[in-house]
């Protein structure tokens, strides 16, 4: 074992994401090592990039034979993607949405129910 203290949960990921935030371009697991500079392996790097992509917290695509990643930028895709994975997990989606409408100020519902107007008008054209 290394004589490096065992990192926070969720360390890693934040300082992963804070080298993908300073990039202008997507990052390889092997250029994401580079700038992490602290005696990591490819490997764990590599499947933290991809577990992170799993969870969507960052778009992945190809770059030759491996893949480049970049943080998503914009933070409703984030809460929007988390919501969704949430709901997945339920059975009782319509239970869950229910819940969720109820628990909504009033002002929300009022922006939800808007949404939705707009979203069904757009499916019907």
């Amino acid at each position: 074992m290394s004589g490096r203290p065992r990192r926070d949960r969720g360390q890693l990921e934040r300082e992963v994401l804070a080298v993908l935030a300073t990039s202008d371009k997507a990052m390889t697991p092997a250029e994401v090592l580079s700038e992490l500079d602290e005696g990591l392996a490819y490997t764990t790097v590599m499947t933290t990039l991809a577990r992170m992509a799993g969870r969507g917290m960052l778009d992945r695509g190809r770059a030759g034979r491996a893949y480049a990643y970049r943080p998503l930028r914009d933070p409703e895709t984030l809460t929007a993607r988390r919501m969704r994975r949430l709901l997945e997990q339920d059975t009782n989606r319509a239970g869950v949405l229910a819940r969720f409408v109820e628990e909504l100020r009033p002002e929300d519902e009022r922006v939800l129910a808007a949404i939705l107007d707009e979203t069904a008008e757009d499916s019907a054209e």
